[in-house]
């Protein structure tokens, strides 16, 4: 078990999925944890649901622990760092989880070469489904970036890339729930039309978007050959597919996720 000391800045949702399934899963032990949030009531909650401790402000935070989460909205940021930067040093490790904000924005507006990971998670984090994409300065000792790579992966899958890919992945990971849930949606409406319950037809689609994702992952079948698996000659399937290739799904898919991009890339710091 780590001796490392955890804290977070921000006790909002994403901090408090982390914390939950790093106690949870005994990843990480609730007394080597602290929590600063500038809501006394979402501190105080998150200490009693997870038995982490809290500090009356981030100062404090800063001078207890080694690791430091930046569980905050990133047009906060610059706020927060401002309000750290007196008590910071090279020997505290910042993890972000927010989307377009770069280590070298961090390091910058900290006025000093702190080691940060950055990260990109996604809100299925929520239930201990989450996907994960981190990067890492330079100084990030191997032994800190797998105690992170742990930490996350107490809450799903987690994947390492280059920074130079952290905007574009935000398409693939972070925002893409919300395309899922627009099909769903779609596909639920549509059944409701037809005649099926929604409660019915949402569990239908429930199931068939969790066997779908089984089915991905095995490695012998790409997603050409799925699609080929359920689309009979002349048969329902392929009616359907027509429709999708008719208004160039394959098309509207890719050009929303560069917007995702761009639009990240536009934020950014």
């Amino acid at each position: 078990m780590s001796d490392k000391i955890l804290g977070f800045i921000g006790a909002g949702n994403m901090a408090g999925a982390i914390i939950n399934g790093i106690v949870g899963t005994k990843t990480f032990p609730a007394q080597q944890v602290f929590v600063y949030d500038i809501n006394r009531e979402k501190r105080e909650a998150l200490r009693q649901k997870a038995g982490v401790r809290t500090v009356d402000s981030i100062e404090q935070l800063i001078e207890k622990c080694d690791i430091v989460f930046l569980a905050v909205k990133p047009q906060n940021f610059a706020e927060v760092l401002a309000s750290i930067k007196p008590v910071v040093n090279q020997k505290i490790l910042f993890v972000s989880i927010a989307a377009g904000i770069s280590t070298h924005y961090i390091n910058s507006a900290l006025g000093c070469r702190c080691p940060v990971i950055r990260t990109m998670p996604n809100t299925p984090l929520l239930i201990g489904k989450g996907a994960t994409a981190l990067s890492r300065t330079e100084n990030v000792t191997d032994e800190d970036f797998q105690l992170v790579l742990s930490l996350f992966g107490a809450c799903g899958t987690v994947t390492v890339l280059d920074e130079s890919r952290m905007n574009a992945v935000i398409s693939v990971n972070s925002s893409s729930p919300a395309y899922i849930y627009l099909f769903a949606k779609a596909m639920l409406d549509s059944a409701v039309k037809q005649g099926i319950a929604a409660d019915t037809a949402l569990q239908l689609i429930c199931q068939t978007l969790e066997g779908s994702a089984g089915m991905l992952r095995q490695p012998e079948l790409t997603p050409e050959m799925l699609i080929k698996m359920v689309s009979s000659p002349g048969g329902t399937t392929l009616k359907a597919l027509d429709v999708f290739y008719e208004h160039h799904f394959e098309q509207i898919v890719d050009e929303a996720m560069r917007a995702c991009t761009k639009r990240a890339e536009e934020l950014g710091k």
